[in-house]
């Protein structure tokens, strides 16, 4: 099982925090929910940058993204998390691109994942509790602590992997 590896300078007590925070939300969830379902956007700008987050609570830089709630269509949660983490705005309807099994977060949780092109900043996304860092990237000059995964789907994006079945 391959995992991201967490860049030498995140300290080893955030990545147990993180874990830990992970850990106890997937525990709720369970209860509350019998399977986890979360998106991501693949979000491209007209230049072709992708748009990419870096959390507080997880080291890295990821796609955007997070769980989808009950009454809440895929869209919907979609739209939301790429407002929230990015003010960001679509500019063609999403497309699916493919469902994942996120087998590292837990032994319930799938992931969709959208590419959303011609997507647009409706205003600067500023640094707050969840959110350290965001913005758009070229693919060939991505942050070097982009993860793994988040590396893996741009790959399977541009036709130079095929699609995994695993996050």
């Amino acid at each position: 099982m391959e995992h991201d590896t967490p860049t030498s300078t995140t300290p080893p007590t955030r990545r147990l925090l993180a874990r830990l925070v992970t850990r106890m939300a997937h525990g709720y969830f369970a209860l509350a929910r019998g399977m986890t379902m979360g998106v991501r956007a693949a979000c491209f700008d007209d230049a072709g940058r992708v748009f990419l987050v870096r959390h507080s609570y997880v080291p890295g830089w990821h796609l955007p993204g997070g769980g989808i709630e009950r009454g809440e269509t895929a869209l919907e949660a979609l739209e939301k998390e790429m407002r929230e983490e990015g003010n960001l705005a679509l500019g063609a309807p999403p497309a699916l691109v493919h469902v994942y099994f996120n087998r590292q977060t837990s032994r319930r949780d799938h992931v969709l994942l959208y590419r959303c092109d011609g997507v647009t900043q409706t205003a600067p996304r500023l640094k707050d509790r969840e959110i350290v860092e965001a913005g758009f990237f070229a693919l060939d000059a991505l942050p070097v602590a982009t993860t793994l995964a988040t590396s893996r789907r741009l790959e399977e994006l541009a036709g130079r992997a095929p699609f995994a079945d695993f996050w």
